[in-house]
């Protein structure tokens, strides 16, 4: 299961094979906070705090965006981070604004 908060809400959804934190948010109604869904603005930036292992790896736009000090204490880009592997996940929505 995903675990995904936004701004004021908080849902569980069933993983899904290739889609985004973004994506998975938009589909359950969280108020995830996004504006460009490509990776420049990092307005749907997160910390994963459960399950980051499940999904893709950080690709040229977070390393642009967040940095290896975010990247490694946890953060993602909602839009670019996709689930890879079922199981436990847990995200919240923090943007820089």
């Amino acid at each position: 299961m995903i675990t995904l908060t936004g701004r004021t809400l908080k849902k569980t959804v069933e993983p899904q094979i290739g889609q985004s934190l973004l994506a998975l948010a938009l589909a359950a109604s969280v108020d995830w906070q996004y504006n460009c869904s490509r990776g420049t603005c990092a307005r749907c930036r997160c910390i994963v705090a459960e399950g980051a292992d499940l999904l893709s790896e950080a690709n040229d736009a977070e390393w642009d965006r967040l940095g290896p000090d975010e990247l490694n204490a946890g953060y993602r880009l909602g839009c670019q981070a996709t689930v890879i592997e079922e199981g436990e996940i847990q995200a919240v929505n923090k943007t820089y604004f």
